[in-house]
């Protein structure tokens, strides 16, 4: 879908704003000002960053540097602008569908994964993904409660009929990537899913 398609899309779902994350590769300032200006619709910059020890939603960042595959140079990095992170979809590589059906194995998994440092680095993690399974998204809630972790949720569209599936609801206005920073770094936000939820029309 083309970025003008998300955003009315976005809209007619009484969403008030979104974020455009797409895979290293960095929107300006001024390209998402225009798109709000454009829609008169909120659009905030963010990156998904992919490191090895798994994908990384950032804010605060303005281009991608090398070495920032490795989650450690990317906190230093997101540190410097005083930036913050969140952990995509936190289990993939680290959640198997077939053996979690044993209570033993799914237990394993989610002490496997409270023991990773990489969650330790961000300042979140993605509790709901609209493309995730149930079961994943599960997973996800149940390892974001074991590390007390602020949880956010996130569409993570690629096709029009993707959008508004899951959002993170803020209890303070957002109107800019400062304000989202500081309410991301803050924790005054909850995951919700849309899905389950009537989202009024503006």
């Amino acid at each position: 879908m083309s970025v003008d398609e998300l955003i009315e899309g976005s809209k007619s779902l009484g969403l008030d704003g979104i974020c455009l994350t797409d895979h290293d590769v960095f929107w300006t300032d001024e390209e998402t000002r225009e798109l709000s200006s454009k829609h008169d619709f909120l659009v905030i910059p963010g990156c998904e960053i992919n490191t090895e020890s798994g994908h990384v939603l950032v804010f605060g960042l303005s281009g991608y540097v090398f070495g920032m595959h490795r989650a450690e140079f990317l906190r230093s990095s997101v540190d410097q602008v005083e930036g913050v992170m969140i952990a995509a979809h936190p289990y993939r590589r680290r959640f198997l569908e077939e053996p979690a059906e044993k209570l033993e194995a799914r237990q394993e998994m989610l002490e496997r994964a409270c023991g990773d440092e990489f969650f330790r680095m961000c300042q979140g993690i993605e509790a709901l993904n609209g493309r995730g399974l149930a079961i994943q998204n599960q997973f996800s809630l149940e390892l974001g409660g074991l590390l007390r972790a602020n949880m956010t949720a996130g569409s993570d569209a690629h096709k029009v009929e993707q959008i508004g599936t899951v959002a993170t609801e803020f209890q303070r206005p957002v109107t800019c990537l400062k304000d989202l920073i500081r309410e991301l770094r803050e924790g005054r936000y909850q995951p919700v899913d849309l899905r389950q939820t009537v989202v009024p029309n503006p």
